[in-house]
């Protein structure tokens, strides 16, 4: 693995807005995720093509974060979510 992995969603993972709980879930095979708003933000800039450097900067500069805290964030946020099987890393 490359030291800036591109992340991408499994096949048959998808996010979805649950109308009930009036959230945002991440959909996978016998499960889902309910996602915070931090959660959210960084699965939507998961796109096949971004790297994870590539989505903590759009991140940092939309919220006007320091970006290596957020690029913290988004690493340890993705490696649980690979090391749940949630998330790939191409």
């Amino acid at each position: 693995m490359t030291d800036d992995p591109v992340p991408c969603l499994p096949r048959g993972t998808r996010l979805h807005h649950d109308r009930v709980r009036d959230t945002m879930v991440l959909l996978v095979p016998e499960r889902a995720l309910l996602l915070d708003e931090t959660g959210n933000a960084i699965l939507r800039e998961i796109d096949g093509r971004s790297t994870v450097n590539t989505i903590a900067a759009r991140l940092a500069e939309r919220y006007g974060a320091p970006e290596a805290a957020v690029m913290s964030d988004v690493r340890d946020f993705l490696g649980g979510l690979v090391a749940q099987r949630l998330v790939d890393y191409r």
